[in-house]
């Protein structure tokens, strides 16, 4: 199943290409705010499933209206540093992951706008997220840790470099428009194996980003038990699973962004820059060489 929410409020499961209003399955929850709606809603998602697919078979698919992120605003934003092998032999690095504002989050068809920050670059980082569906806490290093998941969505990592300290700093990755997820939340049933997806990330048509989740060095469980272990994670919370660097590029004016995950979906957005800088165009060989480099004896 695949969950969407429209820019008016609508709920919606995607079917042929279409979309079947659902908002009805959840008309009972309360809410203070939008921000605590889909919140709200992914707690209870796996048992109204019945429902959903009652719903999805018996009704017609209208047109896919506009969309907004699935999840708008999560509780936490949480983000896995590294954790890709960049197609190197190599150790694994030691596990570590950062929070980011939750205020970056935007959604497919939005635009990425670059501050009036002295970056050194701007890069996208396409990257595999997981939206959480229950409370859960010390999660095991096993597949009993996926029942904690809702499902998957797609994310863009916006990051501005040379901000902030040399080296532990991650200031860049949390302006607002940083942080492109979804088009839609795919349920946990629809992918049997999140280690095998296919990600690719284009500009403008031109082919940057292209590796498998294969390549993670520590796999979803790993870091669901991982984060799990620091704190507790609650229904709407987002965490992206890291990227391989291996064809980051700039972003800059006027770029067309198209990311897309095997089975998961395609993430489309704009990038708008009221300075018009410009940076070399293509992919950052230099940033993938040194991060293949990274644990390589």
């Amino acid at each position: 199943m695949r969950l969407v929410l429209t820019r008016d409020e609508r709920i919606g499961v995607e079917l042929d290409g279409g979309m079947i209003d659902v908002s009805a399955a959840f008309a009972d929850i309360r809410y203070r705010t939008s921000a605590d709606r889909m919140p709200r809603v992914m707690a209870v998602l796996h048992e109204r499933r019945t429902d959903l697919e009652r719903m999805a078979a018996n009704g017609a698919p209208s047109a896919m209206p506009a969309l907004q992120a699935p999840v708008p605003r999560p509780p936490k934003l949480i983000a896995a540093f590294g954790n890709y092998r960049e197609g190197a032999e190599r150790e694994r690095q030691t596990q570590d992951m950062f929070l980011e504002s939750p205020d970056s989050v935007i959604g497919s068809g939005d635009s990425v706008v670059l501050p009036n920050h002295p970056a050194s670059i701007f890069h996208h980082e396409a990257e595999l997220a997981l939206v959480i569906g229950q409370r859960a806490k010390d999660l095991p290093t096993d597949e009993r840790a996926l029942a904690a998941l809702a499902g998957y969505t797609c994310a863009i990592d916006v990051s501005a470099r040379g901000l902030g300290r040399i080296g532990p700093s991650r200031i860049g990755k949390s302006f607002d428009t940083f942080t492109p997820l979804g088009p839609a939340i795919v349920t946990i049933d629809e992918i049997p194996d999140p280690q095998n997806l296919h990600v690719t990330l284009a500009v403008n048509g031109e082919p940057r980003q292209d590796y498998s989740t294969r390549d993670m060095e520590y796999s979803v469980v790993e870091i669901l038990a991982y984060i799990s272990s620091f704190m507790t994670l609650v229904p709407g919370d987002v965490i992206m699973c890291g990227t391989n660097h291996q064809g980051l590029g700039a972003l800059q004016d006027g770029d067309q962004v198209t990311m897309m995950i095997e089975d998961v979906g395609t993430l489309s957005v704009a990038v708008r820059d009221p300075q018009r800088r410009a940076w070399p165009r293509g992919i950052d060989q230099d940033m993938a060489d040194r991060q293949r480099a990274v644990g390589v004896s």
